[in-house]
């Protein structure tokens, strides 16, 4: 296989994009086999750049949605990526999109098909790419990809830990989380100030959850903005009675609680509400 042309003067990475494109044939390779291609046809790479990791996802039996707000990179893969790659781009098996992630309507391309993610993913919005994931998450049954390494950890985190927070809550209430490797500065051009690491995401075979969604996410974000309080003081907001702040579960801090213990508080929050009207 043809090896992706060096970078030119023609993509640049840009710092108020939050770019740093991969160089490393290896590294691209392992965050494409992330992907275990079960229930989906179709894969969303977000932020492809130059398309070191596009060029291994055309490997796969799936077609390739490469979407970037980059038109430096939109033009670069739409003058020389299909020339390069003729045998992997054929049969329409990849689209070159030019578009904002976060703005776009996703029904514009997959309907209501499902499809997965990955990429290398801008720092700047990677939080932001997870959040909106989360809510078209019945159309994503797989994501993977590379985050800052602090965010990748934080994702995947586990009760009792200062780092575990919102994000790790609303992630793991419907997706298995399972960091994959660390990834070094020195793959990457312009190479990051840390290191990066590669996750993935499956969805639940079950994402309702047996409480109010919006709900859930409310008490989450509340708990985690006094994370040194306890709940009973975080949540001073929902009106709650004596005798049910007084419950074990509220005496604690919001890093003790599992993502279960974070619906049952919901269900106790909504039980209030409903019996108070």
């Amino acid at each position: 296989m043809k090896k992706t042309p060096k970078l030119s003067d023609q993509v640049r990475a840009k710092k108020h994009l939050g770019q740093h494109f991969l160089k490393d044939e290896n590294t691209s390779k392992k965050i494409a086999n992330t992907l275990s291609l079960n229930n989906y046809t179709k894969v969303l790479e977000i932020g492809p750049g130059t398309g070191m990791l596009t060029k291994y996802l055309l490997q796969k039996d799936i077609e390739v949605f490469a979407m970037d707000i980059d038109k430096e990179s939109i033009a670069y893969l739409q003058q020389n990526f299909f020339l390069d790659y003729p045998s992997l781009t054929k049969n329409n098996k990849l689209h070159v999109l030019e578009a904002d992630f976060l703005k776009t309507n996703l029904s514009e391309y997959f309907g209501k098909e499902n499809f997965a993610i990955t990429g290398n993913f801008p720092y700047n919005i990677s939080t932001q790419i997870v959040f909106k994931t989360l809510a078209i998450k019945e159309q994503v049954p797989e994501f993977t990809g590379m985050f800052q390494k602090e965010v990748a950890q934080r994702i995947c985190e586990k009760p009792g830990s200062k780092t575990y927070g919102i994000l790790s809550v609303l992630t793991q209430a419907f997706y298995h989380a399972e960091y994959l490797f660390t990834v070094p500065p020195g793959v990457f051009n312009p190479p990051p100030k840390v290191d990066s690491g590669v996750l993935r995401l499956t969805r639940k075979e079950n994402t309702q959850l047996p409480c109010s969604e919006k709900l859930f996410f409310n008490v989450v974000k509340l708990s985690f903005q006094q994370r040194r309080k306890t709940l009973r003081n975080s949540l001073k907001s929902f009106n709650l009675p004596p005798n049910l702040k007084e419950e074990k579960l509220f005496g604690q801090r919001p890093e003790q609680l599992s993502v279960e213990e974070f619906i049952m508080l919901t269900q106790k929050i909504e039980a209030h509400a409903i019996s108070d009207k």
